[in-house]
């Protein structure tokens, strides 16, 4: 069965999408730890990290790294965290999380940023990718 993440990248399922190319997609986190906190996932649906080849891997990092950046030209945050932790969906995917506090990041404290807030995110950081 496709996860939710799988529904995201067929369209099935809407996201605020931030960035994509051939292999990748990132969108935002409905539910956020932080202002910007943005998922970023592989197109092909491998449950855990460490089971993508060694290139597949990579290429994620790379990805992630370039959205991360795009990340920190638009969220005012001392750095973004990347996490992995993958038990949530079972379809590999990387937090990168705008980082204020290390409460931001142990995933006990969230946000509700208004459907307003997260298209107009969603627009920013995506411009900052390109």
């Amino acid at each position: 069965m496709p996860s939710i993440f799988s529904k995201i990248i067929t369209r099935e399922l809407p996201a605020y999408i931030v960035a994509e190319d051939e292999q990748h997609i990132a969108f935002l986190d409905i539910n956020p730890n932080a202002f910007g906190h943005t998922l970023c996932v592989p197109k092909k649906e491998v449950d855990k990290l460490f089971d993508l080849s060694e290139v597949a891997y990579k290429e994620l990092m790379l990805f992630s790294r370039r959205v991360a950046l795009a990340i920190e030209q638009v969220v005012p945050c001392k750095r973004v965290g990347l996490s992995v932790i993958g038990l949530e969906v079972p379809h590999v995917h990387v937090h990168l999380i705008p980082l204020s506090a290390m409460s931001d990041a142990t995933f006990q404290k969230k946000v509700a940023p208004t459907k307003d807030e997260l298209v107009h995110l969603a627009q920013k950081i995506s411009a900052e990718f390109r």
